[in-house]
């Protein structure tokens, strides 16, 4: 990135759903980022809501990092439409790399790969790994069920009460980013 901006990492779907509130939403959160001087950092691809969100920040005036897997999607290619592309070789690289460049993740609505990048991003947070904000769009309630999950999974005890309330999630971007900038550990960042 060639600012002093923050970074946000998301992770979100490389397709776009069958809900057109997805890519608004997606579009509107990108609108978001960069009126709240943030820079994106997502996987890198041109497809699905990955592409909305990404072409809607630099069509707003932000940066954005793509952080590719080369080799490892036949289906996508890399976005051209970039401020820089690092290419890595391995899911691990990528998420590490990924980590590394940013002050907080959210997850948009997504498949497998959002889930789990999330949950590390989550998981390295209980076992002190850093202590990232980590948050959910919960676009036209998407994440309702996941989050009635981990309610219960505090509940039986396998989730701490303190873990389990460090998570923000709301279905406004606008709302969602401004509790994400106001975490202790991204104000000091």
């Amino acid at each position: 990135m060639t600012s002093d901006k923050k970074n946000i990492c998301v992770f979100l779907g490389s397709r776009a759903g069958n809900d057109p509130e997805f890519l608004q939403q997606t579009k509107r959160f990108a609108r978001s980022l960069v009126a709240n001087n943030l820079n994106l950092v997502f996987g890198g691809s041109n497809v699905g809501l990955m592409k909305a969100l990404s072409d809607t920040v630099i069509d707003c005036g932000g940066e954005v990092t793509g952080v590719y897997p080369h080799g490892l999607f036949e289906q996508a290619e890399a976005s051209a439409n970039l401020t820089q592309l690092h290419s890595v070789l391995s899911m691990h690289e990528r998420k590490a790399l990924m980590a590394e460049l940013s002050s907080g993740f959210v997850a948009l609505p997504g498949g497998l790969g959002t889930l789990e990048e999330i949950f590390e991003a989550l998981t390295w947070t209980q076992i002190g790994m850093h202590s990232k904000p980590c948050g959910f769009l919960n676009i036209s309630g998407f994440y309702d069920n996941l989050l009635t999950f981990l309610d219960d999974v505090t509940d039986q005890g396998f989730v701490s009460p303190t873990q389990r309330s460090s998570i923000i999630a709301n279905d406004d971007p606008d709302i969602l980013i401004k509790k994400m900038l106001q975490h202790h550990a991204f104000m000091r960042d």
